[in-house]
């Protein structure tokens, strides 16, 4: 299966490539399950200077990722957002923020690398007055682009573009999920 691009963006040159339907709906739910059931830290920063606001993480061994159903999707989706590279992961992990939680903006890599990060939204059901959104900020810290969490939906982008997750609103009770996979180029 070729991944579909739903739509694309760009922030000072950068590439963010946004793809549903990647995921069949049982394969979601059942993401979803074990994701309710996954025990969680408070281990995760986004930055050293923001290390007194740590957030909800879990680790996912690398090791792992060839047998999870979301990997084959992914890949595709990569290989859609930056042909002719070939990429490997390195890390992976989900998020889970609720009302309230601080998350604050980071960018994944080093400039220059060309790493990207491969982020799901792994949910059953998202209200857009839930908030939650991606927001990805230009050079000026002025938000140039938005990525809503609906269900299964992944967002690959390049890894230096400043960013932040958006906690769910008030209104929202049920966890917003993030799995994400943080890739690298191999070397040729």
């Amino acid at each position: 299966m070729k991944a579909a691009l739903s739509y694309a963006q760009q922030v000072d040159g950068h590439r963010i490539s946004v793809f549903d339907g990647l995921l069949a709906p049982p394969q979601l739910a059942e993401l979803y399950r074990i994701l309710l059931q996954a025990g969680y830290t408070r281990s995760e920063i986004a930055r050293p200077d923001t290390a007194d606001y740590r957030h909800w993480a879990t680790e996912i061994p690398v090791a792992k990722l060839p047998a999870m159903p979301f990997t084959g999707p992914m890949r595709e989706a990569v290989v859609a957002h930056a042909p002719g590279t070939v990429y490997r992961p390195y890390r992976s992990y989900v998020n889970v923020a609720h009302y309230g939680d601080m998350l604050f903006s980071h960018v994944d890599c080093v400039a220059g690398s060309r790493e990207l990060t491969a982020l799901w939204y792994v949910c059953e059901q998202w209200d857009h007055e839930w908030g939650g959104e991606t927001v990805f900020f230009d050079e000026h810290r002025d938000v140039r682009a938005a990525v809503s969490p609906r269900p299964g939906r992944l967002v690959v982008f390049d890894g230096e573009i400043l960013h932040a997750g958006r906690p769910p609103n008030r209104n929202c009770h049920v966890p917003r999920f993030t799995l994400a996979v943080k890739l690298e180029p191999v070397a040729s």
